[in-house]
Parts: C-alpha cells; structure tokens; sequence
C-alpha cells in the first residue's frame, strides 16, 4: 500500500470550505484505499444493492447518522440518482462530511441531473506523484515509475503485467464510458484510447486519427471529450497571441498514466530519449495539482520551435518550463524566440536529478533549474495542491 498523507489533508481540508468533497480520478487510481484511510467514517460501497437499498431514503439514513459522521460514497455514480443524494446532504445536512468518488468529472454525465454548484469541493487525484514517490523510492527507480505508471497495483510490482493494461482498458471502457456516455462502438473507441496513448505528448490531428480509428471525424471528437472527462486523456492548449506565426488551434493530448503510454509504444524497457517523454509527462501531473488547469499551456509556432508547457501568471507574466531527464542537454534555442515576443516571465528547466535548485546565465537569459519538489516555489504557487 502507498500511503498518501498529501491528499488526506486536502480532503480535511476541503471539509473546512464545502460539506460535500468529490474525488475523481480514473479506475484502481486508489480511490477506494484513500477514502478507507478515514477509519472513523461510515463507508458505503454503491456498487452493492445492499448500499442501494439502504440509501433509497436519503433523509431516513441521514438521520440516522451521527451528527458529525464523515459518509463515504464509493463509486457513487453506480446509484440510481446520485445528485438528489448529494444534494439533500448538501442542504439539509450540512454537517456532515461527505466524499464522493467516482471516475470521471460530476457534471458531465448522463446520471447527475444537478451539478451542485457552490455545494462541493473537487479534488482530482492522480497517479502517484514522483514527488509522492522520492521518500519511498530512490532516484535510480525513476525508470521504474515511468515504466510501471502510477496506478498503485503496478507501481509496486516487480515486474509489469500486460495483463493488467489490457484488463484495465477493457473494464474502462464497460463501466465508465459505455455507462456514463452510452458508447456502444467498442472496437473503434478503444482504437482511439490505443491511437491516442502510442501519440501521448504530440498535437491532435482530429483528421488523421477519424481514418486510422474509421470513425467520423465528430465521433472521434465526442470519444475525446468522454475521455477527458474520464481523465484518461488530459489535453493541453497552445499558447498564443504575440505573432502569426504561432500554432493557435491544435491541442495536445496526454494520456493519463505513463505506463500505459508506453505499454501502448511496445517499449520493453525506458531508454534515455523515451524517459524524457514520460518526464514530460510527470511535470505535467505536477502543473495540474499545483496550478490552475487553464492557466496551463504549451508553445509552438511553425518552424516547430516549442516550449514543453507555459504557465500563466495573474500578473500578467509569462513562465516558460521545459522539461529535461538532463541538465546539459537543455538549449536556449526555442526560449530565445519564445521571449523576444513573451520577455516578462521565469524561465524554469525541471530535472529529475537536482536536488538543489540554482539559476544560471545562458546566452543572456537567466535559467532557473530545480527539481519537481521545488517547481511550484519557481512558480509561486501556493505548496498545497488546487482544487480541481
């Protein structure tokens, strides 16, 4: 078990704003071994018709509760009705402390007829960090946690089961998307999830991926939208507004977990040109916890110069970040265009290996580089993850 002291304080956290929490994240994440970790709370397992049946008269087991129980709602979307649930609690129970879970985004799909705005808190919890893993795990096992992904169960196996990815993908796809978004073409969706994992990191060509999938070129779009809401696709915006000669219109598109990313690639092992990919991907899951989502971009323009990600700030300033698994084969090359039209703003290089954050002068430019732990200090953030 990996214990993850992070994302209960952000929950109890949560609780001091909201009644009601909800924590998504996609399938055998560890969101039922995180909710378990509230040993005093009252846990119901919707999936049951045991849970079904005793939650059939919200306000009847409402009150039968004691008045400060914490309620936990495990995979609440199996429910009938889950908003009418939540939001009795909501309004008429609001002392109580309530966590909800569940695979994808709340009001997005076909079960919540209400999205209880300014009723809850949402907590997004990803794959396991590698900032959540360095305590436990050395450097040298960074290969490790690319090449196994963050969901818990193959993190910390020896050795990594095909098995699991593919049983993963196909229970994905039974449970969350044809239940959630009434999907009913199998093979040309998990095509797509498959297409879309082996491009990870690269821009979408909605084109191209209709022809390889054989799907219509709206499909493939409605497909990628129940796939962000699911969070098993995460994409990024290009950044743009200071010449013509940017890339404007084409996002691109993560997958969610780095091992399976490189289960869909065939890779038997993580060479050094793949583990900067994946590293892309690590920072990436950093930037979503520690920043708000759409202040989060990338930068391209048409020589194909490009900047890994690009935050923005509130004052107006433009942080460029590129993301290394080494230090020395950082260049200067895309951030000197990038900051003749965007001068104001950090420049950040995230490496694996630093473990002492310094700056220094490349070709007139100040750098800043550090680890992962030390990113949202670059930024200025606040140290405790967003609420997604």
């Amino acid at each position: 078990m990996i214990i993850r002291p992070f994302w209960i304080h952000k929950i109890s956290d949560a609780w001091q704003r909201r009644s009601i929490v909800w924590l998504s994240g996609v399938r055998r994440v560890g969101k039922t071994t995180l909710a378990k970790m509230f040993s005093n709370a009252i846990y119901l397992n919707c999936d049951l018709p045991s849970a079904a049946r005793r939650l059939s008269d919200p306000e009847l087991f409402y009150d039968s509760v004691a008045r400060d129980s914490i309620i936990i709602f495990d995979e609440i979307h199996r429910l009938p009705d889950p908003s009418m649930l939540l939001k009795i609690a909501a309004d008429e129970y609001p002392h109580l402390k309530i966590l909800a879970t569940g695979s994808s985004t709340l009001t997005t799909t076909r079960k919540f007829r209400d999205s209880l705005t300014g009723r809850k808190e949402n907590i997004y919890l990803p794959p396991v960090l590698w900032t959540e893993c360095i305590d436990t795990f050395d450097r040298k096992d960074l290969d490790r946690r690319l090449f196994h992904g963050g969901l818990p169960e193959p993190l910390l196996s020896v050795e990594k089961d095909p098995l699991f990815f593919s049983e993963w993908v196909d229970s994905f796809f039974a449970r969350d998307i044809q239940e959630l978004f009434g999907v009913r073409n199998r093979t040309g969706f998990i095509t797509l999830f498959r297409l879309l994992l082996q491009q990870s990191g690269g821009m979408i060509d909605f084109t191209k991926l209709a022809k390889l999938s054989k799907l219509s070129r709206p499909t493939v779009q409605a497909h990628i939208e129940a796939m962000r809401i699911s969070h098993a696709v995460y994409l990024v915006p290009p950044f743009f507004g200071g010449s013509k000669r940017e890339i404007v219109r084409r996002p691109k598109c993560y997958g969610f977990d780095t091992g399976f990313v490189s289960f869909e690639k065939g890779w038997n092992e993580i060479r050094e040109d793949d583990a900067g990919l994946l590293w892309e991907h690590l920072v990436l899951d950093f930037l979503r916890i520690h920043c708000t989502e759409r202040d989060i971009y990338y930068w391209r323009d048409k020589s194909g110069r490009e900047i890994d990600f690009v935050v923005r700030e509130k004052n107006k300033k433009i942080n460029a970040i590129e993301c290394k698994t080494n230090p020395d084969r950082f260049t200067t090359k895309s951030l000197a265009v990038f900051r003749t039209i965007y001068p104001e703003g950090k420049n950040i290089v995230v490496c694996p290996g630093i473990k002492q954050a310094y700056s220094a002068k490349i070709d007139q430019l100040i750098v800043h580089f550090c680890g992962l732990k030390d990113l949202s200090q670059e930024l200025k953030t606040d140290l405790n993850p967003r609420h997604v």
